[in-house]
């Protein structure tokens, strides 16, 4: 039995030692090195008891952030990737709930990281990866360990304001990742691209794919995103045969006339996630790729990774949209409606539920969240049973198929990240020279809006919540109004605002 990521890459090491495990542009690692890699990290680390204890990994994505994730686990601990492209009072917001006492850097971002997290430890990863390994050590670790000890904590909006972190154990990565690979055919002669962030879970099934199957991993640097000459060039020379990608990031590629430039014909399939995939973009990479398998993937952080899946049939029309599809293999997925009873009729719409081992262990220092959404599955009365519900609301359709059907509160998916609207008004009315505001999701358009009432220019708005919002929680749309609607009961009239402010002029 599986009991720890590690085995993944140590099975790996065995059968393809001088295999390219990770490509990062012109460097790589092979696995036989990047297990050696991860036993110096580990060694080192070890030494400062971080059993079940949170390590931030403050660096670009690549070769050495892998290395200092897998040795945060041979040392014991969870790895955390601080995103360098997040605004600082957004790091300290996560700082203040993970605690992390120890952060891995580069030597670059060395000053920076001490300077963001100075109450930690501070550790370069290339005075790590110096250390001698020390196998007896990494063993008594290893023996400590179980299947439900925590592998990662990823962040995400949090409706009070405050990022939630979801901490994901190995027992449920090794679960998911055991069927993904197998259903879809990834062995070890696939070359991955990854394309997103390590802080986004979308980037978990790269990784462990990779190092579960014996594939190659190519790293793919960000600014590529912005040269689309440059990236469609970089996934085609490197025989690229697996894509895991966020819907946006397709649909960039389609925006930018990628394919047309240049088509990645090594390509096998093309999974998708994140949110709702636009027709257009689909049939534009159908019309190129044909021969490729297409999979539309659904599922939040929460049950790791996804939970359902749906081969796209040739031939078939999906002007309708896609459906999510079917459970993946040890997850049921199910709907129950207001009173908690099971739906099954097709048509009828329920509040989509989940249960399995893939389900994440839950929030970090959150125990009223956690009860709120993990909960007792309302089907069983008999025993104890955590389910965790998404707050989204599907339906099947007349092939059984589920189908998504939008959000149950102001959580939209947007840019492919879940974003509570609540933690974008809050951080929007904390600014001096706003008086009330609301923000909405454009579902249409596919984009974020904000409308407020005060002195400050929207512009100079802008500008002040780019210094402690992600880029993709801050609205492309803001207007100004100047008075805002409220109902009988005090609070904001938002379909009121919104008509008062599309009817006059910007």
């Amino acid at each position: 039995m599986i009991e720890n990521v590690l085995y993944y890459l140590e099975n790996s090491a065995n059968r393809f030692p001088e295999k390219v495990a990770i490509r990062e542009e012109e460097q790589t690692i092979t696995y036989k090195d990047l297990l050696k890699a991860t036993e110096a990290v580990g060694t080192r680390l070890a030494a400062l008891n971080l059993l079940n204890q949170p390590v931030g990994v403050y660096m670009e994505k690549g070769i050495k952030a892998l290395c200092a994730f897998f040795g945060i686990v041979a040392a014991g601990g969870f790895y955390c990737m601080l995103n360098t492209e997040l605004p600082d009072a957004r790091l300290a917001q996560i700082q203040d709930v993970l605690r992390a006492r120890v952060i891995v850097t580069s030597a670059e971002l060395k000053q920076k990281a001490e300077e963001l997290f100075a109450d930690s430890t501070v550790f370069v990863i290339d005075d790590l990866l110096s250390t001698a390994p020390n196998a007896e050590l990494l063993q008594a670790v290893r023996g400590r360990m179980i299947d439900k000890n925590p592998l990662y904590i990823n962040f995400t909006s949090g409706s009070t304001g405050v990022p939630k972190g979801i901490v994901v154990g190995h027992r449920s990565v090794i679960d998911f990742i055991e069927h993904f690979t197998e259903i879809f055919g990834i062995d070890e002669t696939d070359i991955i691209a990854n394309q997103a962030p390590f802080d986004f879970d979308v980037s978990v099934k790269d990784i462990y794919s990779a190092l579960r199957t014996g594939a190659t991993l190519l790293v793919v640097p960000r600014p590529y995103f912005s040269a689309p000459a440059r990236l469609m060039d970089y996934l085609a020379d490197g025989g690229v045969t697996t894509m895991t990608w966020a819907v946006s990031a397709l649909c960039l590629i389609k925006t930018f006339h990628g394919l047309e430039y240049r088509t990645p014909t090594t390509l096998k399939r093309v999974l998708f996630s994140g949110e709702v995939m636009p027709y257009k973009c689909i049939c534009e990479w159908q019309k190129y790729l044909p021969d490729v398998t297409y999979v539309n993937l659904y599922g939040p952080t929460e049950i790791t990774c996804n939970c359902t899946y749906h081969i796209l049939e040739k031939g078939r029309d999906y002007s309708g949209g896609i459906p999510i599809g079917k459970s993946f293999p040890n997850e049921d997925v199910f709907l129950v409606d207001d009173e908690g009873k099971r739906v099954t009729e097709a048509g009828v719409q329920g509040k989509i539920l989940v249960r399995g081992t893939a389900l994440a262990l839950g929030y970090y220092r959150l125990q009223d969240k956690n009860a709120e959404s993990f909960i007792q599955n309302p089907l069983n009365d008999a025993y104890p049973e955590r389910v965790y519900v998404t707050g989204d609301i599907g339906k099947y359709d007349e092939n059984g198929d589920l189908v998504f059907c939008g959000r149950k509160d102001h959580q939209i998916k947007y840019m492919g990240h879940r974003i509570e609207l609540e933690e974008v008004e809050k951080a929007m009315s904390l600014i001096d020279g706003v008086d009330r505001c609301f923000c909405v999701f454009e579902k249409e358009k596919e984009r974020l809006k904000g409308y407020y009432v005060g002195s400050i220019d929207k512009t100079e708005l802008y500008s002040v919540m780019k210094q402690s919002l992600p880029v993709f929680m801050i609205p492309g749309f803001i207007r100004k109004m100047d008075e805002m609607p409220m109902t009988k009961n005090g609070k904001i009239d938002r379909q009121a605002a919104i008509m008062l402010a599309e009817g006059k002029k910007q």
